[in-house]
């Protein structure tokens, strides 16, 4: 698999602010922030607050990604991402922080469930 899947499933491809990142371009970045400042209800969102490097190499970071408790846990289990923990969230057990973010992006638990079947 060629994509960026982030610890949670989100497919780092697929998001505004890592796209708006890696065009390098400032207008797309302050874009982002106003359409998530409306959505999230969040004023205090800026441009430099999306800028994101995807969480895997260890670079930018945006806002939320820089404090996710997913991905603090799989940076220091040293998983490719979630779907290769072995506390994989099926049928009630296993990780928590998984399991309810899964209840607020259903989407990340289908990309997720994909890679773990194949492995």
């Amino acid at each position: 698999m060629d994509r960026m899947i982030a610890y949670c499933g989100l497919i780092c491809a697929d998001c505004p602010a890592y796209t708006a990142t890696q065009a390098e371009g400032r207008e797309a970045l302050e874009q982002v922030a106003a359409r998530w400042r409306e959505e999230f209800n969040e004023p205090r969102i800026t441009a430099d607050a999306v800028i994101c490097d995807g969480c895997l190499d260890g670079g930018r970071l945006s806002g939320y990604c820089s404090m996710c408790e997913v991905r603090a846990c799989g940076v220091e289990r040293g998983v490719i991402n979630c779907a290769h923990c072995d506390d994989y969230p099926v049928n009630g057990n296993g990780c928590k922080k998984l399991a309810d973010w899964f209840e607020q992006v259903s989407d990340s638990r289908v990309v997720l469930d994909e890679i773990r079947q194949s492995l």
